[in-house]
């Protein structure tokens, strides 16, 4: 492949604070110098190398190495519950069984928390080490992110977060469509941690995904 060929590292830092300085409602984080935002990110990762603390890359970074992505301006995590113990530097904001969330100085960091059946089998199964400017980072593949995307929108729906949902059914569909994976094996693993109200939900959304893709693949 040729240099000309090949695409150009995500870096996590400028990625964060451009989702900081474009976000279309300011609160609190417009107080926020967002050029420290780039050390920062660099600092998080490199002291969770120092202190060898397993963690998956999820979420909005992680989707930019696979798809044209959105502005995100935080670090979404999974991580155990006890590696979080040893980030004292991790205040911790909220959390409860399955999530926690917190500032590392003025980084946003989400966990999704390994004691979620889900969660853990994508850190066991559904990772590869992919290259960012910082550093190399293990991240979800392109199947795990379909996973747990489509996990995610039942409660989505159930919370009536309208936003959230669109955001998410746009993310599956940009990366099946862009990698082509299979999906019922996706969703043969989600049955096992979904409710059969909740997979009845999410067949019939990614029925009407692949049926969008199919329609736009026609007429492209």
């Amino acid at each position: 492949m040729s240099s000309a060929n090949i695409p150009p590292r995500v870096h996590i830092g400028e990625v964060v604070r451009n989702g900081v300085l474009f976000k279309p409602a300011k609160h609190e984080e417009g107080l926020i110098n967002s050029d420290l935002l780039i050390e920062t990110v660099a600092r998080f990762f490199s002291l969770l190398r120092q202190r060898q603390i397993e963690y998956v890359l999820v979420g909005g970074i992680a989707l930019l190495q696979y798809v044209e992505g959105r502005n995100t301006e935080d670090i979404d995590l999974i991580m155990a519950g006890s590696a979080i113990e040893q980030l004292p530097e991790l205040h911790v904001e909220t959390r409860d069984a399955d999530f926690a969330r917190g500032r590392f100085s003025d980084l946003r960091v989400d966990v999704l928390l390994t004691s979620n059946p889900l969660f853990d089998e994508v850190r066991k199964r559904y990772v590869s080490v992919q290259r960012f400017v910082e550093l190399d980072i293990p991240c979800a593949t392109v199947e795990g992110l379909i996973l747990l995307k489509l996990y995610a929108l039942p409660s989505l729906y159930r919370q009536g977060n309208f936003t959230r949902v669109g955001l998410y059914e746009n993310d599956v569909a940009t990366l099946l469509h862009a990698h082509n994976p299979p999906i019922e094996p996706l969703l043969d693993e989600l049955s096992l941690y979904l409710s059969e109200n909740d997979m009845t939900q999410v067949k019939q959304i990614a029925s009407e995904i692949q049926q969008r893709i199919s329609r736009f693949e026609e007429r492209s």
